[in-house]
This record gives C-alpha cells, structure tokens and sequence, in this order.
C-alpha cells in the first residue's frame, strides 16, 4: 500500500509533477496500489497501463484516473513522459462536488485526448505545477480550483452528464457509505456494521443507497469483496485459503462458492486464466515514504 509523501502533508496533501520529479513509484511495473487518488496524465510512451486487470495500451495522450484502493501498474513502458496530479479526499474540501466527479470519472478512467484537448490541459497542469512549486499567497484555494477545472473538463470528454448538486441527508449518507466502501477493509464490514458507522439505521441505508445508485448496500458491498479477491488472486501469491480469510470469509469453501457465484468460475479458475493473460509480479511491500521494503 503506497501512501502520499508529500513535503506538507499536513496542510497539503497534494502533489504535482512529472514522472520523472514525482519519483520512481509513479512508474512502478510491479503491481500496487494507493490511499490516495492518482490522474496521471501521458504524453509519451509505449507499453500497456495495468488497472485492476485491464490491459491499456499507451497511444499518447491519455488521461487516467486511479482511485485509491485500485491495483495498477505499468506494464513494459519504456519512455514514459507526462505528469501525475496526486491528492487525497481532504484535499476536496475546497469543492464539495468534485468527489462526484471523481465517481463520474471513475467510470470512463481511461480518456484519449486530441491536440486540442492535450494543448488545454497541459497549459493547466503546467499552471498548477507552477502554483505548487512557488506556493504564494493563496496557492491552495488556486490549487483547488485548478483541479476542479480539469476533472469538470474530464467529466466532459467522457461523456458522463455533469452531477447535479444533490441536497438532503439521504444523499449525503449514500456518498459517505460510497467513501466508506473505498477504504481498505471496509467490504468486509456488514451492512449494519457500515451502517452504524454512519449513524442510521440498516433501513434508512438501504433506502438512501438504492434511491442514488439503484443498487442495494448489500449489492455494493459483494461488488467490492468480489474486486478485491480479484486483485488479490491476479496480483498476490496468497492461498485461496488465504484470499479468503482477507476478503472476510472464515470458511473457504463459502468463499469459492460465493466467488463462483459473482463471477462464474472458481477462484483457481480466475487465477489461472488471469496469470496466463498478463504478466503478473508479486506485489512488494511498500513504506509510508513509497519505498520498497
């Protein structure tokens, strides 16, 4: 788990740079994943983006955005050239909506752009470089901005409808159980447990959830352990055994009929047919600062 190292994380926790400022992580080849989000943004390169199992390949420029929780690595890229943005969700406190359009963006992650397009946002990631590396008076608020500006744009290409301002508590408690699902360990938690943990009853959660997604909390929540036993599987050498005791199942053999269940095959099946397709390596351990242990 790769945490954000910034040189402020207490009152900044942001990062813009190149991939070659930004450190030898923001090119990792190794399979990893982050508390934080990541848009990396690719002007240059050949070789393959590797998100939770899917295969990108680099035909430059692109726009990517990895949530925190998501497994991903670069895949035999050689000349990569570009910029990554990395912020955590305290840094949206500036613009409430843009966690809306980090979720709208969430479902279109992979955008190419044409020169037009490539042109504008390298004129703003230039600004906001600028903006970081100076640090005026007022350099957040115009930090903020500038990231609300280009997720706005983003959210724009992929075609996804703009959100609307939502109102009311039953929005607001849909959103912070969205947030709550993000975090490592918490597709493990019950319903009534997540529930608690946002002080409604198991009722109110379902009905607040399914009236903003159409999907039920408990639907939700075997999406997300359904993921993660993916990742784990694809990208770890951890036992079935193993997986399943990491994803919330005490007994084994309730873990592969629930996983055949979600997804048709048997997690050995999975396994077999995701290391045959892509070039697995094992997941190494990372530090707080980002290093390999």
């Amino acid at each position: 788990m790769h945490r954000l190292d910034v040189p402020m994380p207490g009152l900044l926790p942001f990062a813009v740079g190149s991939f070659d400022t930004i450190g030898p992580m923001s090119r990792a080849d190794f399979p990893h994943r982050h508390t934080f989000y990541e848009i990396a943004y690719v002007t240059g390169g050949t070789g393959h983006h590797v998100v939770d199992l899917v295969r990108l390949p680099l035909v430059p420029p692109h726009l990517c955005l990895i949530s925190p929780g998501q497994v991903h690595y670069w895949d035999r890229a050689t000349g990569l050239r570009g910029w990554v943005i990395l912020f955590t969700d305290d840094f949206l406190l500036g613009h409430g909506r843009d966690r809306q359009l980090l979720r709208r963006l969430a479902e279109r992650p992979w955008l190419c752009l044409d020169g037009e397009e490539a042109h504008r946002l390298t004129a703003l990631v230039l600004d906001m470089r600028r903006e970081f590396g100076q640090r005026a008076e007022g350099f957040v608020s115009v930090l903020q901005a500038h990231l609300h500006v280009l997720l706005t744009r983003a959210v724009r290409l992929c075609g996804a409808r703009l959100p609307e301002t939502e109102t009311g508590r039953a929005s607001t408690v849909s959103r912070e159980f969205t947030r709550l699902l993000s975090l490592p360990g918490a597709a493990e938690q019950s319903v009534g447990t997540l529930a608690g943990r946002l002080g409604v009853s198991v009722g109110y959660l379902n009905e607040a959830v399914k009236q903003s997604t159409g999907l039920t909390p408990g639907r939700l929540i075997r999406g997300a352990r359904t993921l993660e036993a993916k990742r784990l599987l694809a990208s770890t050498e951890l036992t079935v055994r193993q997986v399943a005791r990491q994803v919330g199942f005490a007994d084994p053999a309730y873990f592969c009929r629930f996983f055949r269940r979600e997804t048709g095959v048997s997690p050995g099946d999975f396994r077999r047919e995701a290391h045959g397709n892509h070039h697995v390596r094992r997941i190494e351990s990372i530090d707080p600062a980002g290093q390999p242990a």
